[in-house]
């Protein structure tokens, strides 16, 4: 696969990705039977894996490594954030509250790794105050 037909799968499973984090966060909110379903469950895991395996084709691709490239490293960093938040806010929060808190900064830091992939500074949205 070409450069630009992989990173069409990958800007395209990020969107997929973020946008059904958003929809199961409001379906939380709601406390909806539907976020229980199978399709609800299964698909996110089958969209990221193949966000990661559309990362890992472009890093190879491009030969860009974190810990080489400071964007690409805060761009994980980024990643484990929103995959630590996200948890808390899907699944391990204690409360409704704490659960919404989770959700809002887990969106905070899914704009953040978008926003440092797109700039290609480790400084993301706040790039150009610099």
């Amino acid at each position: 696969m070409d450069y630009a037909a992989l990173k069409l799968v990958h800007v395209g499973s990020a969107a997929l990705s973020i946008a059904g984090f958003v929809g199961r966060g409001f379906l939380m909110l709601q406390a909806a039977p539907l976020l229980q379903t199978r399709f609800v469950r299964v698909a996110p895991h089958v969209v990221d894996t193949v966000l990661l395996a559309s990362a890992l084709g472009l890093a190879w691709t491009n030969s860009q490594y974190p810990f080489r490239q400071g964007w690409l490293t805060a761009k994980i960093a980024g990643l484990l954030a929103y995959v630590v938040l996200g948890s808390i806010a899907l699944k391990h929060g204690r409360t409704r509250v704490i659960r919404a808190v989770a959700f809002v900064l887990a969106l905070c830091a899914a704009g953040y790794v978008v926003s440092s992939a797109v700039t290609r500074s480790p400084l993301g949205m706040f790039a150009g105050l610099t």
